[in-house]
């Protein structure tokens, strides 16, 4: 949960601070270079098997596949009148399903931002904040339009990482290739028509493996034919693949017509199979950088300290001097619970004389979680003692076991 008045943001067992926003930093840049890392290595993967706007719009698609029927069927429904009773019961409860599955996805986030079952309640009463209510309809309406409607086209037109990644591409990169060698022979691609239905018969009359028959091009998402060469639109989704495929195990030959591989492989005169090449310094660096960071990140979070401190002499004035010659100093100590539980903190000093330091009524503070307490100390020295100790600790002690040493300065003069 994101509370953001509280400035308290859980992730399951992990209480994180704005003080914390240091991790933050970290993610975003371990994102951007797994990304990297991944397109260097496989091309636009993460697009066609893990971009949030390919999943939706899958499931989106799921929905009106479930519904209408294969394609025909769908461009048969979609060219009758709304008078009739199939469109109106089959395209209408597809879109009502897509309004709902968008409701819910706008609604489940602003549930990260409250505590859930109090603003399930207070949002159907109508009694949740303005910004609840608008947060979830902006959602809803922009996941509608993304998925249902402009999908692939976010793809295309919209997002950037389409755009730049090719400059992240290598010859060595796994991508969906069309092997035009195999395809096309030597005078291009033809049906399998009669007298041309086997690889010999292909072969003598100079022709590759492709058909023409266009599936390839009729399940692409975004519309393009593979056939023409690797193209920024390609979201490397490997339907072309799939489909390819099935006319290949139809006829009996070798499948791999349309496969990921890499540019090199493809240009040797027996392609050996697709592999995976990290050997080269951009991976590697990808990946040191990627794994550095990791166990950098691990290493902060799991010895952050449970309780942060800060110890400030208060200067106005630096000393006073009472009536008995003795000198006193007085201190500010602030302490913040960042446990994740509450918590018993203790206060002591050493290299002082007994009784010397007086925190009045706080000698244990107990501080609930992710809230702060602001303790007045003063320490108090006789002329001998004061003449003597210059510097001493305060020592911390949190009932989680937790110990902290922080020094201080005695004055005795400006």
């Amino acid at each position: 949960m994101f509370d953001i008045p509280g400035r308290r943001y859980y992730l399951f067992d992990l209480t994180v601070f704005p003080q914390d926003i240091f991790w933050l930093a970290i993610l975003l840049f371990m994102a951007a270079v797994l990304l990297f890392f991944a397109t260097a290595l496989v091309g636009r993967a993460f697009c066609g098997y893990f971009c949030f706007q390919t999943l939706w719009t899958d499931a989106f698609i799921w929905i009106e596949h479930f519904i209408q029927g294969e394609r025909p069927n769908r461009l048969r429904i979609s060219r009758e009148p709304w008078s009739s009773r199939e469109k109106l019961i089959k395209v209408g409860s597809t879109k009502l399903i897509w309004f709902l599955l968008s409701f819910w996805t706008a609604f489940t986030f602003i549930l990260y931002f409250s505590h859930a079952p109090d603003m399930l309640n207070a949002f159907f009463l109508g009694e949740a904040a303005a910004a609840a209510y608008l947060t979830t309809l902006a959602l809803t309406v922009t996941t509608y339009l993304a998925a249902a409607v402009l999908r692939e086209h976010v793809c295309t037109f919209i997002c950037p990482y389409g755009r730049f990644q090719s400059v992240m591409y290598d010859p060595e990169t796994l991508a969906v290739h069309y092997d035009r060698v195999r395809g096309e022979g030597l005078n291009g691609r033809a049906a399998a028509r009669k007298g041309a239905r086997t690889v010999q018969e292909r072969t003598e009359q100079g022709h590759g493996d492709c058909v023409d028959c266009g599936l390839c091009v009729q399940v692409c998402p975004v519309g393009i034919d593979i056939r023409d060469g690797l193209q920024y639109k390609c979201i490397s989704c490997g339907l072309c693949v799939d489909a390819c495929n099935t006319i290949m195990d139809k006829m009996g030959w070798q499948r791999g017509l349309i496969r990921y591989d890499s540019e090199v492989n493809l240009s040797k005169a027996s392609p050996a199979p697709a592999k995976l090449h990290w050997k080269s310094l951009k991976v590697i660096g990808y990946g040191t950088a990627l794994i550095l960071m990791s166990a950098y990140l691990i290493y902060d979070i799991t010895h952050r300290n449970s309780f942060e401190h800060s110890i400030q002499q208060i200067r106005q004035p630096l000393f006073v001097t009472l009536s008995d010659g003795s000198i006193r100093n007085r201190y500010q100590i602030r302490l913040t619970n960042i446990s994740g539980a509450d918590r018993s903190y203790v206060i002591e000093s050493t290299g002082l004389p007994e009784n010397a330091l007086d925190l009045g009524h706080f000698h244990k503070v107990d501080i609930k979680n992710g809230k702060s307490v602001i303790i007045q100390a003063s320490v108090k020295l006789d002329p001998i003692n004061a003449s003597k100790i210059k510097d001493f600790d305060f020592v911390i002690r949190a009932s989680s076991g937790e110990t902290v040493v922080d020094p201080a300065h005695f004055f005795t003069q400006h």
